[in-house]
């Protein structure tokens, strides 16, 4: 059964009214609950901020204000459904619209609704940017709707403003903190972001199903969406898609930063694709597809196909295609291949080793010409004489789709050579797949999509250092082993090795969580120590100074008692007695010294009796036992009570050398000047509001690009912990680092959670600039 979809265009108008009906039904079915969703994710950022321990007031007054909201949970609901719904009535009778969200008269405004409406002006102007172009079509759609209604425009009724004013309109009332208020508005911004693409592009296909601007969204206007992408694919080179998570600190102007570079975030963030194929197919498996998903899809199809077309015309105008693959159709000597004549060609091909597969994925752009090549090797076994056939322009792009997707993969995922014969099974299998069904290109739920983003994940990073790691890529290989023996145009081959695989995966993806709590918990005491260092090298620096010293007392001050210093920082800092004993102790060492050089031999024997006990302390605290501490404090007492030993000035200890590791680290990524001297303070400001699960891209400076997740924040340095795949430890760096690393173009914040999106989105974008 073929998967191509077909668009459908009336030139007849359904009814304005069942139309405003149905769109307030969807509106409401899909965002009419938002207000219950927002509480579960902010109470558990509160609990993980209480367990943290880092002592934020505010925690137990968020929480208790938490509480009281969680407890209006329904009547929360009712009253955004029925401002949303207002909105409706709004829009359907502008002049009789009065109260609600239509406007109120003048009066003076408290604190807390002045503090709202800010903030829903930032979001409402940051959701307008972000939706900047659906926006505008459905104005033009909904200006003729309502000139069937015979009433003037109203305002959008499913716009931002119109959905900010109705979250302002339930909350504003209610007594909430400001940190409280700041992380609904942000919680309430992610909800919108993961659904609103969906609801506009759904409604945008009603309304031209229905008669209302046919035109405004077809297909036929490649050039234009070209250069909507092409809009897109420029402001998405530093910033990509990243999901909004309730963050710890309170933004009062969260936004701020996102704005003010150059509105980069606003359309990173246009809809939950970027530069990729919406998510057209997201709903729940268990739905049916409704029509407007289906012309959706369509219309995602026709425009990938403008751009396939486009992309191959410049190639062979430039004489980039061999001769063997040039598009002959419009020859008359030759027939255009049959899909079922295709479709045995790459079954015949299937089971033969992947040898050739292989080698072209190490070189970029060969793919496509191997495909082709093993093709006409298949038509020739089968009787079809190739200088009298050729591919017709769906079986093109289904050969070229598939290339471009491989290719992609392997040049934005760390995959290992061991991994390219797994995939290079896989090629014609998926040919097959994208001539016979192509929703696989634009829906999320496909089994091969799922199958393929499940190995990608057991092979991502995997060099089979561990016996689990090993096994996963056996079991991977295995896997595309069977797919290349049983595949025969059933699907139902390929949710059946999702299933086992991703069982696998589930126990893998434990310890790779497990991988990124001991490099977080590492990394934190890495810090913890080098700020004891550091305040132990102060201290001793502040004591040696300029102070003429005997050799004893500054041995004593820049080895046991700086050591001893760091033992205190690191094990007692909270108890702020023994601190200052330790530093008191330096200071008293120094006084002790000068006493002996002035002679005052009473008053030395009396502060060094007082002193014996911290000193035999503090010596043990290096390790030496009694004795050996007893010794120590022996000889020290030995140079203090000679006048006459010389006294000079001291070095002073030099800071602590990083450890090796994170040196390499740090050379990898951020070497050729890559410093936080000359960032930009607004995109630094972004990277601050980076979240542990947000991912980036990051390239290192043999050019070499790889998926990184931010797996922790350092709530001592404020430093970002950036992890792989496989959990381990990528780089530390601070905002100002990774503001300077996007800068020069080695860092690009926000990667697909999964490994299809990322490599279809990184097709669209390859087009786009090739075209």
């Amino acid at each position: 059964m073929s998967g191509h979809l077909h668009g459908v265009a009336q030139t007849t108008r359904t009814d304005p009214s069942r139309v405003l009906e149905e769109i307030k039904r969807q509106t409401l079915e899909q965002l009419g609950g938002l207000p219950g969703t927002l509480y579960a994710p902010i109470e558990e950022a509160l609990k993980a901020e209480s367990l943290k321990g880092d002592g934020r007031n505010h925690q137990y007054e968020d929480q208790a204000a938490l509480w009281v909201l969680r407890q209006q949970q329904a009547s929360h609901v009712m009253a955004f459904r029925q401002q949303v719904g207002l909105g409706f009535e709004a829009f359907r009778a502008p002049a009789s619209a009065v109260g609600g969200l239509g406007g109120s008269p003048l009066q003076l405004v408290g604190e807390q609704q002045l503090a709202f409406d800010l903030d829903g002006e930032r979001l409402t102007e940051s959701l307008e940017q972000r939706y900047l172009r659906p926006l505008e079509m459905l104005q033009g759609r909904l200006k003729m709707l309502s000139a069937s209604i015979g009433s003037p425009t109203g305002i959008n009724p499913f716009g931002p403003y119109r959905l900010v004013k109705a979250f302002i309109s339930v909350y504003a009332e209610t007594q909430v903190t400001e940190s409280l208020r700041l992380r609904l508005f942000r919680e309430y911004e992610h909800e919108l972001a993961r659904l609103l693409g969906d609801l506009y592009g759904r409604i945008n296909n009603l309304l031209a199903t229905a008669g209302y601007g046919v035109g405004l969204g077809a297909p036929g206007a490649p050039v234009r969406a070209a250069e909507e992408r092409r809009e897109r694919n420029t402001l998405d080179d530093v910033f990509d898609t990243v999901p909004h998570r309730e963050s710890s600190t309170p933004m009062h102007d969260y936004n701020a930063a996102m704005g003010g570079y150059g509105g980069e975030s606003h359309a990173a963030h246009g809809h939950p694709g970027g530069a990729r194929a919406p998510n057209y197919g997201g709903h729940d498996p268990s739905q049916p597809v409704s029509q407007a998903d289906v012309a959706a899809m369509a219309n995602e199809l026709a425009e990938l196909r403008s751009q396939l077309h486009a992309w191959r015309e410049g190639l062979v105008k430039s004489g980039g295609l061999p001769p063997a693959h040039m598009p002959q159709r419009s020859m008359a000597p030759r027939r255009e291949l049959r899909v079922d004549e295709v479709v045995g060609m790459a079954s015949l091909l299937q089971p033969e080793p992947p040898d050739a597969y292989a080698r072209a994925l190490a070189v970029s752009g060969r793919l496509g010409e191997t495909i082709r090549d093993q093709l006409y090797d298949g038509a020739r076994r089968l009787g079809f004489n190739p200088d009298q056939t050729c591919f017709s322009a769906e079986e093109d792009d289904a050969i070229d789709l598939v290339a471009l997707l491989f290719d992609s993969l392997f040049r934005n995922h760390a995959l290992q050579d061991r991994a390219r014969r797994v995939y290079a099974r896989l090629v014609m299998p998926y040919v097959k797949v994208a001539l016979t069904d192509n929703e696989v290109f634009v829906k999320r739920e496909h089994p091969a999509r799922r199958l393929l983003d499940a190995i990608t994940e057991a092979c991502e990073g995997n060099d089979g250092e561990t016996p689990q790691d090993r096994d996963l890529l056996e079991r991977a290989s295995s896997i595309s082993q069977r797919i290349v023996s049983d595949y025969n145009e059933d699907l139902a081959v390929f949710e059946l090795a999702h299933a086992e695989l991703d069982a696998l995966l589930a126990q893998h993806r434990r310890r790779i969580e497990l991988q990124e709590q001991r490099a977080a918990k590492a990394t934190y005491g890495r810090e913890r120590l080098g700020a004891a260092r550091g305040q132990a090298d102060a201290a001793v620096r502040e004591r040696i100074g300029e102070a003429r010293l005997t050799q004893a007392v500054a041995d004593f001050l820049a080895t046991p008692w700086r050591h001893h210093m760091v033992q205190v920082l690191l094990r007692e800092n909270e108890d702020p007695k023994r601190r200052a004993q330790a530093l008191a102790l330096g200071d008293a060492l120094v006084m002790a010294d000068r006493l002996a050089a002035e002679n005052r031999g009473r008053e030395l024997a009396d502060q060094l009796l007082a002193l014996q006990p911290i000193i035999v302390q503090c010596l043990a605290s290096s390790g030496l036992d009694d004795s050996a501490a007893q010794h120590g404090m022996a000889g020290l007492v030995r140079a203090l009570v000679t006048p006459d030993n010389e006294r000079a000035e001291h070095p002073l200890p030099s800071s602590a050398e990083v450890e090796e590791d994170v040196a390499e680290e740090r050379r990898l990524y951020l070497a050729a000047g890559t410093t936080s001297a000359n960032h930009d303070p607004l995109l630094a400001e972004r990277m601050r509001q980076l979240e542990p699960g947000d991912w980036l891209r990051l390239t290192n400076t043999q050019g070499e690009t790889i998926a990184v997740k931010v797996a922790w924040s350092s709530p001592l340095t404020s430093r970002f912990l950036l992890v792989n795949r496989r959990g381990v430890r990528t780089l530390v760096a601070s905002a100002e680092e990774l503001a300077t690393l996007a800068s020069v173009g080695r860092l690009v914040v926000g990667a697909e959670r999964t490994a299809f999106d990322e490599a279809m989105r990184q097709v669209r974008r390859h087009l786009d600039r090739v075209i």
